[in-house]
């Protein structure tokens, strides 16, 4: 997996305005969280989609980019969490053991 790193709050502008050319995924993750470090395993074990671009956040370190991403794409927070974002909207967001590399592979290789 090469991950994007989310270390900004001017890049939500940015990866919304992106999602209208290709898939945008956001993986939010907490350090602290052993479900966390899970999902991120898992992730990084499987084999990743051709298309869209992930992005890794922090949430420990930027707190304040985790609540623009509920407020901007109307998500309710979770850690761990994916988001993928299309055409500026989030199409699938999955929290704890949902998430599901296969799932997210199916929704961004279907644009």
């Amino acid at each position: 997996m090469n991950w994007l790193p989310l270390t900004d709050l001017n890049q939500l502008q940015t990866i919304a305005d992106l999602s209208f050319q290709k898939p945008q995924i956001l993986f939010k993750h907490s350090t602290r969280c052993s479900i966390s470090t899970m999902a991120e395993g898992r992730l990084n074990r499987a084999e990743t989609p051709k298309v869209g671009d992930f992005y890794f956040l922090d949430l420990l370190k930027h707190r304040e980019i985790s609540n623009s991403i509920a407020e901007k794409f109307n998500v309710v927070h979770q850690s761990p969490q994916i988001i993928v974002l299309i055409n500026g909207e989030c199409v699938l967001e999955q929290t704890h053991s949902e998430i599901n590399m296969q799932e997210i592979s199916e929704m961004v290789e279907a644009v």
